[in-house]
């Protein structure tokens, strides 16, 4: 009867190197006790290694390896913990559910895993990932969060830990796959395959991003639009009750009627304004919801899971609206007072025959998502972009000043650090910003002038194809001297600038478009080119399809030459 009052610990009746109860318990000399199965494994592996046998708690070494004898109490004492339920189980919340990840070193009920390792395969609980941290070569083994798709990892022919990335069939395989089946192909490691996804993955946040700031721009010039509508059409009604109030007695149907049109035209753009804000403002949302799963992929530790995933994101899709708003300028509403100041003035005449000549023409308040160019200097500002070079990319014959805003072609080579970015062909930098939607910036050329550009990132950096519009991903407005020109893809297209009548007046203007305004409408794939003074003179438009953000660039071919960014 004594012995049921025995608090018996299941930690004491624990296997230290299985953790787990004793199985057929063994106690070696030191006086330590293991599973028969356990020592005996152990002891194995150290005679593989010509080592002494030696106890795996207190180090103490055996000569020559100690026979096993069964302990017969200890193993009568485990039945009896079994028989009567004494081991303290783990609370239910520590067991896996339908949901978790079990441990798979866990007989009977499994616990929760609270990590998964790549290396074995297998998930553990907090009991069995011990070893994991205390057993050194264990410790280099990589750990992640629990995961019941292990088993993707391995590779279904050669039952082998997938450890590398075919970019040949862009599949996982494993060093056994790249010997045979993939011989020849071009294979990396796993982990150099998931850094360049997760930079293509990072580039894909950044567009994404981008739109989103592209869309939101977009609402608020929207919103104005609306607040323009109606201040104009609150105008228009204004000033047709004060017309209308001369003639009262004649006219006061025919001033109710071209209220109530006003208010139903106005009405009308409101509503089409409003329903453009609100398509924009779902695609604001999904934009967010899509960048939050390149996210959630982008933290995923498991470099097989990341590329298993990565081919199922769904692509970006073109945006089904332009990121482009036209805004006319505010006279939305002028024809009708206009027009009925013409009724004033010719009522005798018009009252008889020419009422019907009265109309209130809709003005066409053009809030659609399709671009019209700005026509003067401060429609262009609303678009400006400030413009700074990358110091990377600078050839060692262009010193950048001015906060990166000033570039000067210098005869003595600048003090750079090597940079992969770095032109080496031409005196050319491009700009740090990427230029997405509308964009607009001013560059001051020297008295020689110089080229300004736009590019892709991607451009070559050295040899003659790296020159601004001597390949396709680059369009160049050339001024040198008295001379214009343009050029794309190795074609360059002279252009005639417009000069002052006078002859004097022609000889000192020789350089016309000293301040060159760019107007870039990256979606709409509208690239201009103005001379800038009081007015905005075109002086070249390239129509084409931009397929990825674009950089603003600078040639200088001569030494002292400079470009400003203003």
């Amino acid at each position: 009867m004594a012995q049921q009052g025995i608090q018996l610990d299941q930690e004491t009746f624990c296997c230290s190197i299985c953790l787990d109860l004793l199985k057929r318990p063994v106690t070696i000399p030191c006086g330590h006790s293991y599973c028969r199965r356990c020592i005996n494994d152990y002891w194995d592996e150290e005679e593989e290694e010509e080592k002494i046998p030696s106890c795996p708690l207190c180090r103490q070494t055996f000569t020559p390896r100690p026979f096993l004898v069964r302990n017969t109490m200890l193993a009568d004492l485990v039945e009896k913990l079994k028989k009567t339920e004494l081991q303290a189980a783990p609370a239910d919340h520590c067991y896996a559910g339908p949901a978790d990840v079990g441990c798979d070193f866990c007989t009977g009920r499994k616990r929760k895993a609270i990590k998964s390792c790549l290396q074995c395969v297998a998930s553990y609980c907090e009991q069995h990932l011990q070893p994991h941290y205390d057993v050194a070569p264990l410790k280099k083994h990589k750990l992640v969060e629990p995961s019941n798709k292990l088993q993707e990892n391995i590779c279904s022919l050669h039952h082998e830990v997938m450890k590398m990335f075919c970019r040949t069939d862009q599949q996982c395989i494993c060093y056994l796959c790249s010997m045979d089946e993939h011989k020849g192909h071009h294979t990396v490691s796993a982990a150099v395959e998931r850094k360049e996804r997760q930079r293509e993955l990072g580039e894909s946040r950044q567009q994404v991003q981008q739109r989103i700031q592209d869309r939101q721009k977009d609402v608020k010039v929207l919103q104005q639009e609306v607040k323009d509508i109606n201040q104009s059409a609150d105008k228009a009604v204004r000033d047709s009750e004060e017309i209308f109030s001369q003639l009262i007695r004649l006219m006061e149907k025919r001033s109710s009627d071209v209220k109530q049109q006003i208010r139903s035209q106005q009405k009308t753009e409101v509503s089409g304004a409003e329903e453009l804000q609100e398509k924009l403002e779902q695609e604001i949302t999904e934009l967010r919801r899509k960048d939050a799963e390149l996210q959630q992929l982008s933290h995923t530790e498991d470099h097989i899971q990341f590329l298993h995933n990565y081919p199922s994101l769904p692509h970006l899709s073109e945006s089904t609206h332009s990121a482009s708003i036209n805004i006319r300028p505010l006279r939305h509403f002028e024809e009708v007072t206009a027009a009925v100041s013409k009724v004033r003035d010719q009522l005798q005449n018009m009252l008889s025959e020419g009422w019907t000549k009265i109309s209130l023409t809709p003005t066409d308040v053009d809030v659609s998502l399709s671009p019209a160019e700005p026509t003067t200097k401060a429609g262009f500002l609303r678009y400006s972009q400030e413009i700074t070079m990358d110091p990377n990319t600078a050839h060692i014959r262009l010193m950048l000043t001015g906060g990166n805003r000033d570039v000067m072609r210098m005869s003595t080579p600048q003090s750079y650090s090597d940079h992969a970015d770095r032109f080496t062909g031409c005196p050319q930098v491009m700009s740090t910003e990427s230029l997405t939607g509308r964009c607009y910036w001013e560059v001051e050329l020297g008295r020689r002038g110089g080229i300004v550009a736009v590019t892709h990132k991607d451009i070559k950096r050295g040899g003659g194809e790296s020159g601004f519009g001597f390949n396709e991903k680059s369009w160049a407005f050339n001024h040198y001297n008295d001379s214009c020109s343009f050029t794309h893809n190795s074609i360059e297209t002279p252009l005639s600038v417009p000069s002052p009548s006078s002859n004097f007046l022609r000889t000192v203007s020789i350089f016309q478009p000293r301040r060159v305004g760019v107007y870039l409408d990256q979606p709409a794939g509208l690239l201009s080119f103005y001379s800038v003074s009081d007015t905005m003179t075109l002086l070249h438009r390239v129509q084409t399809t931009f397929t990825q953000p674009l950089y603003a660039g600078i040639w200088l071919w001569n030494e002292g030459d400079t470009a400003e960014f203003k």
